[in-house]
């Protein structure tokens, strides 16, 4: 049977998107046992994490899934955003928690997280790469993927006119993004996509051995990844994590893979 987004509640009909309190809060009596903040990849919004949220609550969890600036519900234009901008978004809601939480980073916002953790060691209790940019101090973007080969996201990127925003050329989206989910049903995701802010991905980490360094590291590689192959995502990770996942799927297992995803960040969340 072939599965629809749809189905996961990944995208709704009208293009919408609100999120159930049990969502982005959870009440006393729930006594939720961890708090796990999802942040989404480029071009993609809080919607992609729809279709792994429930198994996360399922559990006991409490899930807070933010749109960066410029991403999903939030109508900032991308030419004047930065870094320090998606960086202080997270930082306001790591300082709302009363206890730490397990912050988990997609794809480019594996940076994010990085430099988010070097300001915020105390307030979280570990870090998840979901085939994400695991950086040294000094990688950015535009370094990591420079001379990166048989990545056909890298081969089709560009910027706009402006230089303000990034984008992959629209006919190779669902190959080097998602392949492992039916291309029309990969179409209902494009109309909500949004350019991604060429800023950021120019940003240098600067990361410390006594506050980002100290942190639990995981990585959940993708194996079957057109965009940054598996190759480069192992050369990121080596010897730099406590543990290694692997999913046998695209970029987006949030949406081929969305339970096995959620399996993985239930058996790492239990380390607390």
């Amino acid at each position: 049977m072939k599965t629809h987004l749809l189905n996961h509640q990944a995208i709704p009909p009208d293009g919408t998107f609100t999120t159930s309190p049990q969502s982005e809060s959870a009440t006393q009596a729930n006594q939720p046992k961890i708090t796990i903040v999802l942040v989404h990849s480029a071009w993609l919004g809080k919607w992609q994490w729809n279709a792994v949220v429930p198994h996360l609550e399922k559990e006991g969890h409490r899930v807070i899934t933010p749109d960066l600036p410029g991403h999903g519900e939030d109508q900032t234009s991308p030419g004047s955003i930065t870094m320090e901008d998606y960086i202080k978004h997270l930082v306001e809601i790591i300082d709302q928690e009363s206890k730490p939480v397990l912050l988990v980073g997609h794809s480019f916002n594996g940076i994010t997280i990085s430099q988010t953790a070097e300001l915020r060691p105390d307030k979280i209790h570990g870090l998840v790469y979901i085939a994400a940019f695991l950086l040294p101090q000094g990688g950015s973007f535009f370094k990591a993927t420079q001379g990166v080969k048989d990545s056909e996201a890298v081969a089709n990127f560009y910027l706009s006119e402006d230089q303000s925003a990034a984008f992959v050329k629209e006919a190779a989206l669902h190959s080097a993004f998602a392949h492992d989910i039916p291309k029309e049903i990969f179409n209902e995701a494009k109309p909500l996509m949004v350019p991604e802010p060429a800023e950021p991905l120019t940003f240098s980490l600067d990361t410390s051995k006594e506050n980002f360094g100290r942190l639990p590291k995981y990585y959940i590689e993708c194996t079957q990844d057109r965009a940054i192959p598996i190759a480069v995502q192992r050369a990121m990770h080596k010897d730099k994590v406590d543990k290694v996942y692997s999913l046998d799927s695209s970029r987006t297992p949030n949406f081929s893979q969305p339970q096995a995803l959620a399996e993985i960040l239930i058996d790492i969340a239990q380390l607390w």
